[in-house]
């Protein structure tokens, strides 16, 4: 099938076109924005020729063609009338798709997710004191838990542990204001005064030793050390007021009086308005999800644990950042981790019974990886590349997710942190847990695979039949085997497994093997010595053939395409020829983060199916020009 049958098959499978907002690519895939999603025929998109995946993301249809033939693609649907849109476009389009409610729930988890790195770190550090902080440990150590409390180094511990709740709020309003389109600096000091030290601190005001501030005689003030809610709002409001500012204060005294009105008003409101009536409704909204959690005879992981990944399907998940960050900063402790964990853990079970039971090569090269990174946490492709697919997988595996959260009920599993869950999420669970908790994972993997292999798949006999070849099959030509060699990494920075990166195309393994980078440089170099296939305008992706054949994708960072080159300068085009360590281009991870994205780079064979393996030779610190990639 040549690529204008594609696109017409597309454009069917899709709707039509007039079901179609506007269409854009990235580096792999097409990004169509659609007005129904239920008019798509999802099965038909993935069965078209070429197509290695397909899923919604970010209010997005992405179908997933791989580097060189999605442009191919692109200026075939764009030729057959489909209306095209700059990524920013695309970007707007999304944020105002689903209703009041999704779109609320998505701008949470667009000011939440860019935290949760620090939190996990900090969860981790409680994890690990917890862990060694009993007489037992310590006693191989020659001392015990009451002497390890009074020392120096548990001071340390607790720097470690407390600094991102005890400015949490500081965190959220500088998000927020991000997020919102104000200055992130301005949202970081705002959130600051909400925990000023000369507030009374909310904790000792909630244990008794402190007492808030009257202002006007009825007006409690206290710092906001343990709040969410009213942070979130300062940043949100704030960040729409300095917008306005802008907009009304001549040029020549924007500097000066914008930022000082900003701080006036809002710290006003924060004091005195949006912070003791946003308390009082996160006070109900955590006794709300305590009561829920306390239901008797394990019936909150019940509940949870079976309709958790529903909710990942709507794409409302990300209201458990909130209850979980107000969980973690109230009682230092959650136990939603646990039961949202299970939940995953049985749709990781679920792929892999499919993976096992089928008999299609096809199938089980998308299930396995799949489970795999269903069990780091990324259940996306599992869900979404599997079970859905299937329907009685996911079934299976809300059922198992049911059981599974039960169980962590009962043996009341609750997380030092969130934002990991399963194999990762085990150093949550180090402070005398970590028995429990692996005899839930376990256990909730058994059941869901066991459930799925017995009750939950079927392969239909025609999926059987395409596996056979045909009587008498056409000669076709053999392509030349590539050849052997190493390719050396593009850039400077700390090596991460692919099947860990926060992207379900690239941790799945459907693009290809390879290995992700954490850049600490702002330089890409070339690999290899070859042509360069692919050098978008957006500086972002870089496509590689090496002169033995290796076609290499270098991808900087998650979703950065939506960035629309800015923070990147591309130094090279398409069909140039390149030696190794040659520059390609710049980036900058500062504005990357401002973006709210994620600069991890995957380096990537995409035609790892010409080779016996592709396997990573680096571990650890790689500078540019090191081994990173072996391919034979």
């Amino acid at each position: 099938m040549d690529n204008t049958q594609i696109a017409k098959e597309v454009i069917k499978a899709i709707g039509g076109l007039d079901n179609v907002n506007s269409v854009a690519h990235c580096a792999t895939r097409l990004r169509v924005m659609v007005k129904d999603e239920n008019a798509i025929d999802k099965d038909a998109v993935e069965n078209i020729e070429k197509v290695q995946g397909a899923f919604f993301n970010s209010g997005q249809y992405q179908i997933i063609f791989g580097t060189g033939t999605v442009n191919k693609i692109y200026d075939e649907v764009v030729s057959l009338g489909m209306p095209t849109a700059s990524k920013e476009e695309q970007k707007a389009e999304a944020a105002k798709q689903g209703n009041f409610f999704k779109r609320a729930i998505r701008s949470f988890g667009d000011v939440f997710v860019p935290l949760l790195p620090a939190i996990v770190a900090t969860g981790l550090f409680m994890g690990i004191r917890g862990a060694i902080n009993n007489d037992t440990i310590l006693g191989l150590f020659g001392t015990t838990s009451k002497a390890f409390s009074a020392s120096n180094f548990y001071t340390y511990t607790v720097v470690l542990t407390d600094t991102a709740f005890a400015f949490f709020p500081a965190l959220i309003s500088w998000s927020a204001f991000r997020v919102f389109g104000g200055n992130p600096v301005i949202g970081l000091v705002l959130g600051l005064m909400m925990v000023n030290s000369s507030l009374p601190n909310a904790w000792n005001v909630a244990s008794g030793a402190a007492k808030p501030i009257y202002f006007f005689g009825f007006i409690p003030v206290v710092g906001y050390q343990n709040s969410v809610l009213p942070a979130f709002f300062v940043g949100l409001l704030g960040a729409k007021l300095e917008k306005k500012l802008h907009k009304i204060i001549p040029d020549v005294l924007d500097l000066l009086v914008v930022p000082f009105l900003t701080f006036l008003i809002m710290s006003i409101l924060a004091l005195f308005v949006i912070g003791p009536v946003f308390h009082s409704v996160e006070n109900y909204v955590l006794a709300g999800t305590k009561f829920l959690l306390n239901l008797p005879l394990g019936l909150s992981g019940l509940i949870i644990g079976g309709l958790h990944q529903v909710i990942v399907v709507t794409g409302v998940h990300h209201i458990f950042n909130l209850l979980e960050s107000q969980l973690i900063a109230a009682d230092g402790k959650d136990p939603f981790n646990a039961i949202i964990t299970a939940a995953m853990t049985a749709q990781a079970g679920a792929t892999l019974a499919v993976g096992v039971k089928t008999k299609s090569a096809k199938l089980k090269a998308l299930a396995f990886p799949a489970a795999l990174s269903a069990g780091l946490g990324i259940t996306e492709p599992a869900i979404f590349g599997v079970n859905l697919r299937f329907g009685k997988p996911f079934i299976m595996g809300l059922i198992a997710g049911a059981a599974g959260g039960w169980l962590a009920s009962i043996f009341n599993l609750a997380g030092t942190g969130f934002g990991i869950t399963i194999i990762p999420g085990t150093l949550l669970y180090l402070n005398g847990q970590v028995l429990k908790y692996v005899i839930m994972v376990l256990a909730t993997t058994a059941l869901a695979f066991v459930l799925t292999y017995m009750f939950g798949y079927e392969e239909a006999e025609e999926a059987e039949e395409a596996e056979k070849p045909a009587a008498e099959p056409a000669p076709i030509a053999t392509p030349a085997k590539a050849e052997a060699e190493t390719i050396v990494s593009p850039l400077d920075g700390e090596t991460v497994a692919l099947n860990t990166v926060n992207d379900p195309v690239f941790s799945s393994g459907v693009m290809g093997n390879g290995i992700a980078i954490k850049p600490s440089g702002k330089t890409v170099y070339s690999p290899v010595d070859g042509t360069i296939q692919i050098a978008f305008e957006t500086g972002h992706a870089y496509g590689i053939k090496s002169d033995n054949g290796a076609e290499i994708l270098i991808h900087i960072g998650i979703d950065t395409v939506s960035m629309d080159g800015k923070g990147f300068d591309q130094k090279v085009k398409a069909e140039q020829k390149v030696k190794k360590g040659d520059v390609l281009g710049t980036f900058d991870s500062a504005a990357i983060a401002a973006a709210g994205l994620d600069n991890t780079t995957m380096v990537i064979v995409t035609n790892t199916a010409d080779y016996a393996e592709v396997k990573p030779v680096a571990e650890g610190t790689v500078a540019h020009g090191a081994n990173l990639l072996e391919v034979k």
